[in-house]
């Protein structure tokens, strides 16, 4: 008796959580790779024709779409679904699902992260104490109580982030016309301005859109208060690089901690690694023990779920 073909799977990295494997079973999974480029994608999709894609790295355009006629949904391995052509995507009928909500508790956490880090100047210290110099009389930390949190976007992220900024003792502010509550100890502020001019730390927890692309520039970036901080643990097209290493050299901003960037991985030689008041890291905020298997969970399940809906509609 002939056995019965498994419907093909692709994910574009090299794993997935044993739990979300467990939940695609009747699947035939491939896996292409941690750095697949778009080139390799497409080659696995003609090859294996999947009914769905599961993304974990890189982008998913209209050409590895077109190398998958059976494709029936894209899920993103997390909340971030500006890496996949959403126009292409319905142009061809194929749903694109995200795992809203399932890294939300890492990112927040390592915005904050990275915001004491900034404030507190711990890698500076470090350096300075393993090069065998004690700072305590020349070094003064900011101190966050009292002072204000601007937060742009109050999704399941930016939610956190302002729970945490009013534990601390911080006036919370967040600017996000979509919001239709806001955490209690929280001001809403409709002008975006506003938010910059009154802020002490920035923290960016917005989608990236066609509208708010580079949202951060020169001129946004000189209404700062002088001396404040900014993070960004969401999209770093929305912020323009140059400006923003001239913000942090001239002594306009205090201190910047950047997890995402305009291309990733970030290109080397690259300005920012002569900043010494920026503190980097690789796009991990969303990458925990916790977070790793909520993300995958959620991207099997809404890929369930939406095949589960295609065949209902067929």
């Amino acid at each position: 008796m002939t056995a019965v073909k498994k419907p093909a799977l692709l994910v574009t990295g090299n794993d997935l959580a044993p739990q979300a494997l467990a939940l695609l079973n009747d699947f035939e999974v491939s896996f292409a790779g941690k750095q697949c480029s778009e080139d390799t994608v497409v080659a696995l999709a003609r090859a294996t024709d999947p009914v769905a894609i599961i993304v974990r790295y890189g982008k998913i355009g209209a050409s590895v779409m077109d190398a998958a006629p059976s494709l029936k949904v894209i899920s993103k391995h997390g909340s971030g679904i500006d890496v996949i052509d959403q126009q292409a995507a319905a142009a061809r009928g194929i749903a694109v699902r995200a795992a809203v909500g399932a890294n939300a508790a890492a990112v927040a956490e390592h915005a904050w992260a990275l915001i004491l880090a900034c404030a507190k100047a711990v890698p500076h210290l470090n350096d300075r104490m393993r090069a065998g110099h004690w700072d305590k009389s020349i070094h003064k930390t900011i101190e966050l109580n009292g002072r204000t949190l601007g937060l742009v976007g109050l999704g399941e992220i930016g939610r956190r982030a302002a729970v945490t900024g009013v534990a601390l003792g911080m006036r919370v502010i967040a600017f996000d016309p979509y919001a239709k509550t806001v955490p209690d100890g929280v001001t809403r502020v409709d002008d975006l301005h506003d938010l910059y001019r009154q802020s002490d730390v920035v923290s960016l927890h917005c989608p990236l859109t066609d509208e708010n692309r580079g949202m951060l520039n020169r001129d946004t970036l000189a209404l700062f208060k002088d001396g404040a901080i900014l993070v960004n643990t969401a999209r770093g097209g929305l912020i323009d690089e140059a400006a923003l290493a001239e913000a942090l050299t001239s002594g306009k901003l205090y201190a910047a901690g950047l997890d995402s960037f305009a291309v990733e991985p970030m290109p080397v030689p690259h300005p920012f690694q002569q900043v010494p008041n920026l503190i980097l890291s690789p796009h991990i905020g969303g990458v925990s023990d916790a977070a790793y298997v909520n993300m995958g969970v959620g991207a099997a399940r809404n890929v369930l779920a939406a095949l589960q809906e295609a065949a209902a509609a067929a």
